[in-house]
């Protein structure tokens, strides 16, 4: 018996040139997967840290204080797209908005804004021991940076006051 027969056929059951075509596609394939995959297969098995970030909404105006006041976001999940992620919001405060302002003789003084406040969000989750970039769904989280803060009835943007991997 021949290994490639005189019709090309390997063993005499498949087309050399049909095997090569398919190796291609199961290599595609398997290199397409570890690509998408490889990095959650990999924060999954990773231990977790838990991650406590602090947002604050500068300045809101009334109604959205209004309405914080009225729909507790207290124990929500944070959305990211349609989904769902692990980062739960644990408390909210409301605080007085302080700005500067110039008084009649060129002085930069601190006053207090009579109708908008500061919402601050305290937001928990865990995140992979060691990560270069944490995140909560596709935001990556960071001191300085803005975040939206999405339940699946409230949004908003504020910016990350402070972050804390760890204990």
């Amino acid at each position: 018996m021949k290994i490639i027969n005189e019709k090309g056929k390997l063993f005499g059951v498949v087309n050399i040139v049909d095997l090569l075509v398919l190796l291609a596609v199961i290599a595609v394939a398997v290199g397409v997967g570890y690509k998408l995959f490889a990095p959650q297969i990999a924060d999954a098995t990773a231990k977790q840290m838990p991650m406590t970030a602090i947002v604050r909404v500068r300045g809101a105006t009334p109604f959205l204080v209004a309405e914080i006041e009225r729909n507790d976001q207290v124990g929500k999940q944070i959305v990211s797209g349609s989904s769902y992620t692990t980062a739960t919001i644990t408390d909210v405060k409301i605080e007085d908005y302080v700005q500067q302002v110039t008084t009649a003789d060129g002085r930069i003084v601190d006053a207090l804004d009579p109708s908008k406040k500061d919402i601050i969000f305290t937001i928990e989750t865990t995140v992979p021991e060691g990560t270069a970039a944490p995140s909560i769904g596709t935001q990556e989280i960071r001191a300085g940076r803005t975040m939206i803060v999405k339940t699946n009835d409230f949004e908003t943007t504020g910016n990350i006051d402070s972050v804390q991997i760890g204990e």
